[in-house]
């Protein structure tokens, strides 16, 4: 299947009373000091069940702060950020903790496996982390879906740096988590991995039905999306 149809099907996501991710006059403002820095200013957005949207926007414009926000790694200044219509102001760490490992899937440019760990082990823990005991079923879907099975005994720090975020984006996967959240994930790859990577991010919405935001600078990621949401000074532009 052609990347472009994995990145199309369907065509408009179901309108639901909820979004996957919502942002409702959000503000995120750091102090150091007498110093403050508005990151985000009244931030509004809405990313629909099974959308696949990318996230532009300028150095500084609140890209890293919206996406810290969705993970529910920090908390708004003021507003209110919902994923499946539970706001994440309302959990306490614990909850937090689990909601992570559950609902919200994060993958990042590097750094997202145990490297001494198989592919396989990987993913059975990234499952084992989330509350699952009976994993191997979850795994083979999640290794035969990003093409992994061949590697599923190798060390994922042998992998070369396309498997790895193929390997991510298969816990991910595995875990069906409805809103997954990647922070520049092609980066670090050549134009084919890239392309494989892209093509891989569209079967979380085809084949496991999450919702999808990337975070990212190429022009080729915004040329396969449903949506662009751009950034500037904290807004939606």
């Amino acid at each position: 299947m052609a990347i472009a149809s994995l990145w199309r099907e369907p065509e408009r996501p179901e309108q639901l009373s909820f979004g996957a991710l919502e942002f409702h006059d959000v503000f995120k403002i750091y102090r150091s000091g007498p110093v403050e820095t508005v990151a985000l200013r009244g931030l509004d957005l809405r990313v629909e069940p099974r959308e696949l949207v990318a996230v532009f926007g300028p150095s500084g414009s609140g890209k890293s702060t919206m996406l810290h926000l969705a993970a529910g790694l920090d908390a708004p200044s003021a507003g209110d950020v919902r994923v499946s219509g539970r706001s994440l102001a309302q959990l306490d760490d614990n909850e937090l903790a689990a909601f992570r490992a559950r609902k919200a899937a994060i993958v990042f440019q590097s750094g997202n496996l145990w490297t001494g760990l198989s592919a396989r082990e990987n993913v059975a823990l990234a499952l084992r982390l989330a509350g699952r005991t009976r994993v191997d079923r979850a795994v083979d879907r999640a290794l035969d879906a990003f093409d992994l099975r061949r590697r599923e005994r190798t060390r994922a720090g042998a992998l070369s740096g396309g498997e790895q975020q193929r390997l991510a984006i298969a816990a991910a996967a595995a875990r069906e988590a409805p809103l997954v959240l990647a922070d520049e994930p092609t980066a670090e790859l050549d134009e084919r991995n890239e392309r494989i990577v892209l093509e891989a991010l569209a079967r979380l919405r085809v084949q496991f039905g999450s919702a999808v935001v990337v975070v990212t600078h190429s022009e080729r990621v915004a040329d396969a999306v449903d949506r662009v949401i751009e950034l500037r000074d904290g807004r939606a532009a």
